[in-house]
């Protein structure tokens, strides 16, 4: 998910000592969001947090979250899918509480690398992908990539075209108001930051709130964070979308304040046997914020026979 630029500009404002945050306990934290079914597999030199739910022989569906989030965004589809299909979802590498990548790499194509790995050692020669905002530019570059892994493939408020203010092929610049995020994460601008994920505010609750705070003060989380802000190059999606073979579904909040709902439009040209789904009076987490608006017309895609 995208944490907003106005968390980070009050973040100048804030030296203060009773502000600051350090990293939790990581003990403490997999106590609390680690529960059964999780496991941690080491994939590539990285201890990835992974949750595994529905029959075994299922065929499998992996969830890929957004920026700042973590496996938990999932819980409301994961429950219903779980009927029908091996359900695998885990923390990319610096959220959530997996661990963070010694190579310093949080770029796309590390990513797709570690998803590659990943399906490799859970024995899963195709499965289907859904993706959400970054998570989703990932799927869509894996499918292109990996054609002949990907069985179908659902993109979620994904990331890729270039908004208003941005360029393709050159690195962000990354604001060092929010690099002090590093060291400053009060709760209160957390929920400043997150609340125009929502179209309707009061969808995020103290709980939901509390959850993502834990997990960004996982230790190294925010410096991989910052770090994968940098590497996110983003290059025209076009000819990547070309390549792609898999089923596409498309699933938007109309309301969507993070990646506007015309994207859509973008990703229907370059993909036209692709389906949309939009969610009216809907945000950037439908998962979240309606879960149950969007299941149903997901379910149908993954068990619709080509």
């Amino acid at each position: 998910m995208i944490i907003g630029m106005v968390m980070m500009t009050a973040l100048l404002g804030l030296g203060s000592a009773w502000l600051w945050s350090p990293d939790a306990s990581r003990t403490e934290l997999e106590a609390r969001y680690a529960g059964a079914p999780s496991e941690f597999l080491e994939v590539e030199g990285v201890r990835l947090h992974v949750r595994v739910t529905g029959p075994l022989t299922a065929p499998a569906v992996i969830l890929l979250h957004g920026f700042g989030a973590s496996l938990h965004t999932w819980e409301d589809w994961s429950k219903p899918l779980a009927n029908h299909f091996r359900v695998i979802r885990y923390d990319l590498p610096g959220a959530g509480l997996s661990g963070t990548d010694a190579t310093g790499d949080y770029s796309d194509a590390r990513s797709m690398q570690i998803l590659h790995a990943l399906m490799d050692r859970l024995g899963l020669e195709r499965a289907s992908l859904m993706g959400h905002s970054m998570g989703g530019r990932v799927a869509w570059n894996f499918a292109a990539t990996y054609p002949q892994r990907v069985e179908k493939l659902i993109l979620v408020s994904p990331d890729g075209f270039a908004s208003p203010g941005f360029e393709y092929g050159k690195a962000p610049e990354v604001p060092a108001s929010f690099k002090l995020m590093r060291f400053f994460l009060p709760k209160a601008l957390l929920r400043m930051s997150l609340e125009p994920a929502y179209s309707e505010p009061t969808a995020m609750n103290e709980a939901v709130l509390t959850r993502y705070h834990d997990l960004m003060l996982a230790p190294g989380v925010r410096t991989a964070m910052i770090a994968r802000m940098e590497q996110s190059i983003l290059q025209d999606p076009r000819p990547v979308l070309a390549k792609i073979k898999a089923q596409t579904l498309l699933v938007w909040g109309e309301r969507d304040a993070m990646i506007p709902f015309e994207n859509s439009t973008d990703y229907l040209r370059a993909l036209p046997s692709a389906t949309l789904v939009n969610l009216p009076e809907v945000g950037h987490l439908p998962h979240e914020e309606v879960p149950q608006k969007a299941i149903p017309a997901i379910q149908s895609f993954l068990l619709e026979k080509r």
